[in-house]
């Protein structure tokens, strides 16, 4: 999910008046649960907070973070050597859901105008890859994959917003969509109340999709044409923003993080201090910090493990 209205516009107003971070490190006193000592070795610290609602977080091959503040309209960058927050890019189209494709891209899910963006890091241009309203009535991309021979695949779960000036029929569909590595955009799953988070193992051929509005997450199978098929129920839970482990463990949120593993089987549960936590990646050189964006924060813990 990227915000939701009532808590952004209501809460936090004076939004444009907000500051940029200082790289000063706190450590909360959350505890995970049980049976995480295996998987969490530090404790959770709040790395900045101030802004209206932070998303989408995605690291480069660096390990450093570029995550979104949506209502801002802003993708901000944490350098992870020197603790340092920058303004990346304002505007940036709205940008909700990032992923990082090395050595120079970032997808965008960007919902200011329902378009999926491919943008350039070293000069910062972009182009649209998908666009709506089309044919398939786009409706706010949200979240995003990309596989390994670079076709992307998005999330639509429509979560109405107020700067939209195009009207968006209350039941337009949502889906799971994949632009294809020559630009194909079609339509593979339209039978979910509202996908949300999304992520995909590509060595195994498996993604994940999370859907929210019905409180569950499934895992498909992709197949050889890049079709999502042989859906199974993994978990009971649904799901902001998605990230795995090298183990594949799969990291849902929104209260805190909770983490399952292959069988879909709960692990633990990483509380983060929010009411809401929207999203997770890993970062840091070794990928073995779990970067998380909730509510007006952003957070990171060390793990044991790396990020897949």
């Amino acid at each position: 999910m990227s915000f939701r209205t009532h808590n952004i516009f209501g809460r936090f107003a004076c939004a444009s008046l907000l500051f940029l971070m200082s790289p000063a490190v706190t450590s909360i006193a959350s505890e995970p649960e049980p049976l995480s000592e295996s998987l969490v070795q530090g404790k959770l610290e709040l790395l900045g907070q101030g802004y209206s609602f932070t998303e989408g977080p995605t690291a480069d091959d660096s390990g450093n973070v570029y995550f979104t503040d949506q209502p801002n309209n802003r993708i901000v960058r944490y350098d992870f050597a020197t603790g340092e927050f920058t303004d990346w890019m304002k505007p940036c189209g709205r940008a909700n859901g990032l992923y990082y494709v090395s050595p120079d891209r970032i997808i965008a899910c960007a919902d200011d105008n329902n378009e999926l963006w491919q943008i350039r890091i070293s000069d910062k241009t972009h182009e649209v890859l998908a666009a709506g309203p089309t044919e398939h009535r786009l409706s706010g991309p949200n979240d995003c994959w990309v596989d390994r021979d670079g076709a992307v695949y998005f999330t639509d779960p429509l979560y109405k917003r107020p700067y939209w000036k195009q009207v968006i029929p209350e039941k337009n569909p949502r889906g799971v969509y994949r632009v294809s590595p020559q630009g194909r955009l079609s339509k593979l799953v339209s039978d979910l109340k509202q996908p949300n988070g999304i992520i995909g193992d590509a060595e195994n051929r498996q993604i994940y999709v999370a859907d929210i509005g019905a409180g569950k997450t499934y895992r498909y199978r992709i197949d050889e044409k890049g079709q999502l098929t042989d859906r199974i129920l993994f978990c009971e839970m649904g799901s902001d923003g998605m990230t795995m482990d090298e183990k594949g463990n799969v990291y849902l949120t929104g209260r805190g993080v909770t983490v399952f593993n292959q069988q879909g089987e709960k692990i633990t549960n990483i509380p983060v201090p929010r009411g809401w936590t929207a999203n997770v990646t890993f970062a840091g050189p070794d990928r073995k910090y779990l970067f998380i964006t909730a509510k007006d924060a952003v957070f990171r813990i060390r793990m044991s493990v790396a990020g897949l």
